[in-house]
């Protein structure tokens, strides 16, 4: 069974500053919840391209397309067990998205596109309401995935799966103004 997500949030921090964090996976364990205890197993690093203000460099921490991360996670965040992850970059546009894909884990197929906009809104929580305009960045996640497993997969999707990808998402959105200031 094959399933999609969008989750999107506005923050009040410049385009530029937001991508390089997403682009970087070496914040991946600190947007994940804690209960999954996600850990970076390894980066193979290809740099990104040059853009009009970015210099591919060893000295920059984003990852550009070809690039593979593999991490490990709890599966049931109550229990010890940790199963393993492997994703590769297939597209890199700065400070608009990138896209991974699982490689290896716990999915049949994986594809998650982040997405990056410049947008103002009317204060700086984000709400539209008649106060100064703030300057910030709209992030969207588009996931695509398909479990496996059968009927089984089926069966886990809404219940469970669904629901730990919600429950996966909605941390960040609290922790995520902290982590970019």
């Amino acid at each position: 069974m094959s399933g999609k997500f969008q989750f999107e949030q506005w923050v009040p921090f410049p385009l530029e500053r937001v991508f390089a964090f997403f682009s970087n996976p070496e914040n991946l364990p600190r947007i994940m919840p804690a209960a999954t205890g996600t850990r970076l197993i390894r980066i193979d690093r290809v740099a990104p391209p040059t853009g009009p203000t970015h210099a591919a460099s060893a000295a920059n921490p984003s990852v550009g397309v070809g690039s593979t991360i593999v991490t490990s996670f709890r599966i049931f965040p109550l229990l010890p067990i940790h199963a393993q992850w492997t994703s590769r970059i297939t597209e890199f546009e700065w400070n608009h998205h990138f896209v991974d894909v699982q490689d290896k884990g716990p999915f049949k197929r994986w594809h998650h596109r982040h997405q990056f906009e410049r947008q103002t809104r009317g204060s700086a929580d984000g709400t539209l309401v008649d106060r100064p305009l703030v300057d910030g960045t709209l992030v969207r996640d588009f996931v695509d995935y398909e479990v496996g497993f059968g009927l089984l997969g089926n069966v886990l999707d809404q219940p469970f799966i669904a629901r730990q990808m919600r429950n996966t998402f909605a941390p960040r959105q609290r922790i995520l103004p902290t982590l970019l200031s």
